[in-house]
């Protein structure tokens, strides 16, 4: 199974690029085996690792364990530290991110009055819909039939939301208020050369 990580990366970078894997003739070309049986062996080592699996026809797709990730152990963001090349975890951010995978929906982030709290434009917020938070949770909520992320307060007058960007005023419901779901975590993609 010594060439089976690299395979597999090659794989995982087709399927990025094209959302579908190729037919065996087609893997074996893009991975440099000659045979069919050894494609198919590469194939059967896959799917028993999970990397792999088969839909009802037989076409394959993604394991389980195809969009795991390598969790290095940690690195500083201050001083620089020695590299530590000893064995990784490996992380799924499906499985991190999101508990409750048929109450998860993805939010693209707009404007930016809650960039005190880390969070910016063009993020992703991933929300677990619910209809109960706790003042202090970062929520997307239904205000006065207007979808908003902020931070759910509350006082002697009712609940309120927050900004965090002092550019902004705090909004206080002229009627209605409706939680949409809790913010569990911030996606953001950082483009190359900064």
């Amino acid at each position: 199974m010594s060439h089976d990580a690299l395979y597999l990366a090659q794989l995982q970078d087709y399927y990025a690029r094209h959302r579908v894997f190729p037919p065996y003739s087609g893997i074996g070309a893009l991975l440099g085996l000659k045979s069919k049986s050894s494609v198919a062996a590469l194939i059967a080592r896959l799917r028993l690792e999970g990397f792999l699996d088969a839909t009802p026809d037989r076409r394959l797709k993604p394991g389980p364990r195809f969009f795991e990730r390598t969790l290095a152990d940690s690195v500083r963001a201050g001083l620089p530290q020695a590299a530590d090349d000893s064995a990784r975890d490996t992380l799924t951010l499906d499985e991190y991110l999101i508990e409750h995978p048929s109450r998860t929906v993805l939010v693209r982030v707009k404007g930016d009055s809650m960039v005190e709290a880390g969070i910016h434009p063009g993020d992703i917020a991933v929300v677990e819909r619910t209809h109960s938070a706790r003042p202090g949770d970062l929520v997307v909520a239904i205000v006065d039939e207007e979808f908003t992320l902020k931070r759910l307060a509350r006082d002697r007058d009712g609940y309120l939301l927050m900004p965090a960007n002092p550019a902004y005023p705090p909004i206080r419901p002229k009627g209605s208020l409706e939680l949409f779901g809790v913010v569990v975590g911030i996606v953001r993609k950082y483009k190359g050369g900064g």
